[in-house]
């Protein structure tokens, strides 16, 4: 599915990149070693984590995407942290349950 689908459906703001890529699952969590752990290739991250760590996680995982939820602000360096691994950086006011549920349904 491409993730421009999936802003459709969650009304994302895409704060960074195209939302024109492929994504194959997605994965829940605000514990970045848990992330490293078990996120695969293709999964979009869904978090409330807004800061360059996670930019530097979701690039090791090869995750296409991050969505931050709850409306959290996202510092500029993200913002660029983001683009130089190419990164499609995106926010929503929605939670990470709702999320994740669209997600999951939209991909079933």
């Amino acid at each position: 599915m491409r993730l421009s689908e999936i802003a459709d459906e969650l009304g994302l703001e895409i704060l960074h990149g195209s939302p024109d890529c492929e994504v194959t699952g997605a994965y829940t969590s605000d514990l970045l070693s848990d992330v490293m752990a078990h996120a695969e290739e293709g999964d979009v991250l869904i978090t409330i984590q807004a800061h360059n760590n996670t930019v530097a996680v979701a690039s090791h995982v090869e995750s296409p995407a991050i969505i931050i939820c709850n409306n959290r602000p996202i510092a500029e360096s993200m913002t660029r942290a983001a683009s130089e691994h190419d990164i499609v950086l995106c926010r929503t006011e929605l939670n990470q349950f709702r999320v994740s549920g669209i997600i999951y349904a939209a991909l079933r």
